[in-house]
C-alpha cells in the first residue's frame, strides 16, 4: 500500500516541475536568470482561477476533449512503474492498453481542435495524426523489444526486466531502442528539434496551434496532462537507461527522483543547443527512430 501511494503521489504532483526544470535549464544557456523552477505550479494554481470563454461553435466534445487528455494521461501513468516500484494497475497484455491510451488521448485532442472550426486547428490535427502513424510503430517496436528480452506481456515485468538482470547480448538492443524511445518522447510531448511548444506563430505549430480557443481551467488540464505525459514517457525510457534497483524503496524512488530530473535537463539541453528541424524533416526523425526499435528487435530474435 505504501508503495502505491508514494506512486500516486509522484504521478500527481512531480510531473509539473519537469517543464520548471527544462525552463530553467534553457534560461541558464542563454545567460538569463529565468522563470522560478516552480513557475509550472504557478501557473496551473493561475488558470484554475480563471473563467473559460466558448465559441457558440464547439460542442461537448470541445470540452470534453482536455478531460479525457488528462484521465488517459493518469491511467497510463498507474499502468507505468516508476522506477523499482510496482505498477498498480498491471495484467497480462497491458501493454496494448497503454499505448492505446495515447491514441485515445490524441483523438479527443484533434476532434476538440477540429469543433472549433478553425483552420488553422485543423492544420495542427492534420499534422499532429500524420506525425503519430509514424510514433506509434516506433513505441510498439520498443515495447515488443522489452517484451521478448524480459519473457512477459505484462508492463510492469516489461519494463522490470528479467529478475536475474539482462544478459550483455541484450545491450545492443536495449541501446537502439532507448535511442528511438528518446526520439518519440521529444515527438510525443512536442518539443525540439519536432515542435517548439514556445512558439506563436500558427503555420508552423504542431500541438499548440491545436488548443488555442482553450482558455482558464480547461487550458491549465491541457498543460498537466501534457506534463503527465513526458512523466510517464520519461519513466519508460529510464527502465531502458537505467535497468537497475536496490531494493531499498526510499533509495529507489530518490534515484528515480533524480533520473527524471537529470532527462529534463538533458531535454532542455538539446533545445538550446539546436534548432527546430523543417517540417518536411521531422518525418525522417521519425523513421529513423522506427529503424532503431526495428534493428533493436532484430537483433533480439536474431
Amino acid at each position: 500500500m505504501t508503495e502505491k501511494i508514494i506512486h500516486v503521489a509522484l504521478l500527481l504532483i512531480l510531473p509539473p516541475l519537469l517543464f520548471g526544470v527544462i525552463g530553467k535549464t534553457k534560461a541558464w544557456f542563454a545567460g538569463r536568470v529565468g522563470p522560478p523552477l516552480l513557475q509550472p505550479y504557478y501557473d496551473l494554481i493561475k488558470l484554475a482561477r480563471k473563467s473559460m470563454v466558448f465559441s457558440r461553435t464547439t460542442t461537448w466534445v470541445f470540452r470534453a476533449g482536455p478531460v479525457v487528455t488528462l484521465s488517459a494521461a493518469l491511467i497510463a501513468g498507474l499502468m507505468v512503474p516508476l522506477g523499482a516500484l510496482d505498477s498498480p494497475i498491471a495484467f497480462t497484455g497491458d501493454l496494448i492498453l497503454f499505448a492505446y491510451l495515447f491514441g485515445l488521448a490524441r483523438f479527443f485532442t484533434t476532434s476538440a481542435a477540429l469543433d472549433t472550426g478553425s483552420p488553422f486547428e485543423g492544420m495542427g490535427s492534420a499534422r499532429e495524426v500524420t506525425f503519430a502513424c509514424l510514433t506509434e510503430p516506433a513505441l510498439f517496436l520498443a515495447l515488443l523489444v522489452l517484451a521478448k528480452a524480459s519473457g512477459s506481456l505484462m508492463l510492469t515485468d516489461l519494463l522490470h526486466g528479467p529478475a536475474e538482470g539482462f544478459s550483455s547480448g541484450m545491450v545492443a538492443p536495449l541501446v537502439l531502442v532507448g535511442i528511438g524511445l528518446f526520439i518519440v518522447l521529444l515527438a510525443e510531448t512536442c518539443r525540439i528539434p519536432v515542435d517548439d511548444p514556445n512558439t506563436h506563430l500558427e503555420l508552423t505549430m504542431i500541438h499548440e496551434v491545436m488548443v488555442l480557443d482553450h482558455s482558464g481551467p480547461l487550458f491549465g488540464v491541457i498543460l498537466y496532462a501534457s506534463s503527465i505525459k513526458m512523466f510517464v514517457l520519461g519513466s519508460v525510457l529510464l527502465h531502458v537507461a537505467f535497468p537497475f534497483k536496490t531494493g531499498e524503496v526510499w533509495i529507489d524512488v530518490s534515484l528515480f527522483v533524480l533520473e527524471i530530473l537529470f532527462l529534463s535537463i538533458l531535454i532542455g539541453t538539446i533545445e538550446s543547443v539546436m534548432a527546430r528541424l523543417q517540417m518536411r524533416h521531422v518525418p525522417y526523425l521519425l523513421i529513423a527512430a522506427t529503424l532503431f526499435c526495428s534493428f533493436g528487435f532484430l537483433l533480439l530474435v536474431r
